[in-house]
Order: structure tokens, then sequence, then C-alpha cells
């Protein structure tokens, strides 16, 4: 039986049909529709097919419908301009001829320039957390979907830096701190490690805009889905090596969660930036 590793490169492996478009699946994990770090992988696997010697610095993704895991997706690679620095493309992802997704993605030559960052905000190493195996125990208390997500085999595996989010209905400040990393060895291709990452990049930070409320994503009351979703890579990185993913929620209203992450390695270096809006509607509200 695949593990769940394999399960994920295998859906980023796409079929490609011609004419720019390629072909994925979904896995069958149950969820009831598509991972949206799952499209967002498999559209930035589409667009660097079209691209050669520039890797990506940036993307900006709209989600308009909810996937069907049992339907394939089919994606459709516009090769805007291919200039002496940069490369455009941008992406739809169809479902029976219909637009579910849309993402604009930027690749660029190897170029020195002006170096600063900010700094790794002071944690605890993740081998001094609690590991999946003892988080499914620390969280046997709580509600069954915050139980059967720790419980799912994921290809990501994470290490949340504090737990209270998941343990009490507190409003806490919006602010989530977790390690993260591809949960076995890579191949050593960097374009499959940042498809990696931005996969595991909508894991985790829409809940952030719910630290404040006290309440989560998993409350049966809550509806939330991403609405856009923004990544920008700064420099080298592993995603099977730990990976800090440093997040807070500047501001909720509308119906509407904004929150941001910095992604760092364990030596400090801040490889990645993302930007997320999502909807984050009381169901009784409506």
């Amino acid at each position: 039986m695949p593990n769940a590793i394999d399960t994920l490169l295998s859906i980023l492996d796409l079929e490609p049909l011609g004419d720019n478009r390629f072909r994925g699946v979904s896995p069958n994990d149950g969820w009831r529709r598509v991972f949206g770090g799952q499209v967002i992988a498999q559209a930035l696997v589409a667009a660097t097919r079209t691209v050669e010697g520039r890797a990506l610095h940036s993307l900006h993704a709209y989600f308009m419908l909810p996937g069907n895991p049992s339907r394939p997706i089919v994606y459709a690679v516009d090769p805007i301009r291919d200039g002496r620095s940069f490369s455009t493309r941008s992406i739809v992802a169809l479902q029976d001829d219909q637009a579910i997704f849309s993402m604009s993605a930027s690749f660029q030559i190897a170029e020195d320039g002006f170096d600063h960052q900010l700094a790794m905000p002071a944690v605890p190493p993740p081998e001094n957390l609690p590991d999946e195996t003892a988080l499914r125990d620390m969280v046997a208390g709580t509600t069954e979907p915050i139980k059967r997500y720790w419980e799912r085999d994921r290809p990501i595996e994470l290490r949340p830096v504090a737990l209270d989010h998941y343990i009490s209905r507190k409003p806490l400040e919006p602010v989530q701190r977790l390690w993260f990393r591809a949960r076995h060895r890579l191949p050593d291709d960097p374009d499959l490690h940042r498809c990696v990452l931005a996969y595991a990049s909508d894991m985790t930070i829409l809940d952030t805009a719910l630290f404040a409320h006290g309440s989560s994503v998993f409350d049966r009351e809550i509806q939330a889905a991403s609405l856009d979703h923004a990544l920008w890579l700064h420099r080298p990185f592993r995603a099977d090596e730990w990976l800090l993913y440093s997040e807070d929620s500047p501001s909720a209203s509308g119906a509407r969660g904004f929150s941001r992450g910095s992604i760092f390695t364990r030596d400090g270096s801040l490889v990645a930036s993302v930007a997320q809006e999502g909807l984050i509607r009381r169901r009784t509200a409506r």
C-alpha cells in the first residue's frame, strides 16, 4: 500500500495532454472537496513544465469553486511572456469544462542582489515538541473532526508549538507557529520541493484567523474555505527538512479572515512568505 508521500508524488506527476494542458487526479482520502494546497501544487507543476532555466519566485491564486475529488482536473497553461529575466504564466484549473481555480505564476533567472530578512521567532526545536502519535493522545478528548484530522495519514508531518487552539475554546492571540516537513525523503529536484512547499503552505493558515474568536475550522458551525492565496519564494530549501511556519492574522471582517505566514529553515533562513484570505462564516448567520 503506498504511503502518503508516494500518493502526493503520484498526484503531482500530471498527465500531459498537449497544447500546454495537463490532467491531474485527487487521492482517495475521504475528503468531500479537493484540498486547496493540492490544486495550488498541481497548477504549479503544470506551469513549471512550460518554463526552462527559471525558478518560481511568486504565485497568486484564486479559488472559485470547490473541486470534486472523484473527477480529474485539467490545468490549462497560458505562456503569457518570456522576458530576459522573468517568465509569466497563467493557469486555469477546469473540471467538466468549468473553471474552479485560477493562478498566475512568475519565474526568474538566478540573480545576485541586496539581501536582508526578518528574524526567525524563538521557538522550541521540533525534537522537543510532541510528535503526531503523542498529539493524537493529547487531542483524544476533543471533537471528532479534530481527532480525525490528527489521525489522518498525510504527506506532511506537523508539530505545532502550542496546542491550546485544539483543546480549548478560549480566545487566543491570532498567532500560530508550527514545524512541518515532508514525511519521507523527496527526490533532489528543486522544482518538486517548491511544489511540495506550495502544497503545505495552504495547511493551517486559514485557521489562524479564528484563534482570536475561540473557534476553528473544525467547528461544525463554521463555514471555512480558502478564497485566495499568495506565495513568494526567497531562498533555497528542502521541503523534506524541518521548516518553521510562523503565522499571524492581522484582520477578520466581512465573513473573511486574513492571515500571513513566514517560512524559515532550522538555521533561521527565511525561504518563503505567504498571504491568504479565506471565508470564515458562521453557518447560523445565513
